[in-house]
């Protein structure tokens, strides 16, 4: 530093003797042997080539001038010492934000061990991996470029002057550098507040979910207060009206053979009505069992009619068994047990339409409607259950001496499967002990 001063300075007077000579030159001795050089005014029209006569006459010469050179070296040190209080400015300023850079770091590894720590219920949600990887290459590129300009500043503190070009493109860089990292802040803040709005969202859906699920649960045991089991219950229509009803929740599919079994109990006189009808768009007679006035029991397909030779109305319970196939329209008639009846040509090759609806106790003129109060079924009926195939005898009659129960595949009785309207009601029943004590 004092090498550069000096040699700034003894140019400085250099050119100040030129100016102070009038435009005359100093030479220096020709003869003289050593590096260094002295310059001296020269009068003016003296000879420029000859030699200077002595030393005494150089600093007799000089003397005028030294309060000014003195003031012009104070100036230069002046100068020196303010560009190194910038210097040391501007590296309180790199340092700063080095420390702004940490944080942010700091701040980026917190967010992700919260975010990893959120309890999603299983399910988490989608990691910001990119974004973060993207930010902490940026960082890293910040830093490099950070000392990049430390070392070029360093290496500028050994110069005399530090220009205000340099000073300025400093603070534009720093400023831009600055800028870039709140911006990738920001831009980490936003993809937190999505993760945070998914991760509710999904939250709010598994809830949903949990709140149908308890509702099915508390339905169940409502069910099962009220019945043993959800099969051991009857619907009673005590009444012939055409207001009086139960209704299956449950449709049909497409079939080509069935069987329905059921327990009855009736004493009504002429006829126990409809059990049970089917109906789908276009037919309301797809499927019906009906008892009718002083007619035998008749079971319709596609409005097709078959007798069967059941009995029923004595006031006790009974098993009723009835199947039939697409197959040549064949069909079995089983009462406790019992195969009492076959036939066929039932409406032989036609499907059973899917679909429809099941009510229990009236025949449909439309679908779901349309009731007849001389048709309506008076009694009671229970562990109504359907198939789409045709049991082995064994099977009906393991139900009807109550040594098996097997529930429909297609319809199944169970409390929660049947609405009832009306009037109609349901009560708890066992009924191979009420049977036997029908007995």
């Amino acid at each position: 530093m004092i090498t550069t001063t000096t040699t700034l300075a003894l140019g400085l007077l250099y050119v100040y003797a030129l100016l102070g000579s009038g435009g005359r030159v100093a030479r220096a001795d020709p003869e003289a042997k050593g590096s260094r050089f002295v310059c001296t005014a020269v009068p003016p029209g003296a000879d420029i080539s000859c030699p200077v006569e002595s030393t005494s006459n150089r600093v007799q010469s000089a003397s005028p001038h030294e309060d000014e050179f003195r003031s012009t070296i104070i100036q230069l040190r002046e100068t020196v010492l303010q560009q190194k209080e910038t210097i040391v400015s501007q590296q309180g300023t790199i340092k700063e934000l080095n420390a702004k850079l940490s944080r942010c770091e700091a701040a980026r590894a917190g967010a992700r061990r919260k975010e990893y720590g959120k309890n999603t219920m299983g399910d988490l949600p989608r990691d910001p991996t990119e974004t973060i990887e993207q930010l902490g290459k940026t960082m890293q590129t910040l830093k490099d470029r950070l000392e990049n300009l430390e070392q070029q500043q360093r290496a500028n503190v050994s110069g005399a002057a530090f220009p205000s070009e340099l000073r300025d493109l400093l603070k534009r860089r720093l400023s831009d550098l600055e800028s870039q990292l709140l911006r990738r802040v920001s831009e980490l803040e936003d993809e937190k507040s999505q993760l945070y709005n998914e991760t509710a969202a999904h939250r709010q859906r598994t809830e949903n979910t949990l709140n149908s699920l308890l509702e099915r649960i508390t339905e169940l045991e409502r069910s099962n207060s009220a019945f043993k089991s959800p099969e051991d219950f009857k619907i009673s229509l005590p009444l012939r009206t055409n207001y009086l009803y139960g209704r299956i929740k449950k449709s049909l599919p497409e079939m080509y053979a069935f069987t329905v079994c059921m327990w009855l109990k009736s004493s009504a006189s002429p006829g126990i009505g409809t059990p049970f009808s089917y109906g789908v768009p276009g037919q309301a007679n797809e499927i019906v069992l009906i008892e009718w006035g002083n007619n035998p029991i008749e079971l319709l397909v596609n409005d097709k009619v078959a007798q069967l030779p059941l009995s029923v109305s004595d006031g006790r319970w009974h098993h009723i068994c009835i199947t039939w196939t697409t197959r040549d329209g064949f069909w079995e008639a089983y009462q406790d047990g019992e195969r009492l009846g076959t036939g066929e040509n039932l409406a032989p090759w036609h499907p059973i339409k899917p679909g429809g609806v099941i009510i229990l106790g009236q025949e449909q003129d439309i679908v779901g409607g349309r009731f007849d109060a001389t048709q309506a079924f008076v009694g009671e009926l229970s562990h109504f259950n359907m198939w789409d195939r045709v049991l082995r005898p064994i099977d009906i009659s393991g139900m009807a001496n109550c040594s098996a129960y097997m529930p429909g595949n297609v319809v199944p009785w169970v409390d929660g499967n049947i609405e009832v309207f009306g009037g109609a009601t349901k009560a708890a029943l066992e009924i191979c002990e009420d049977r036997l004590f029908d007995s």
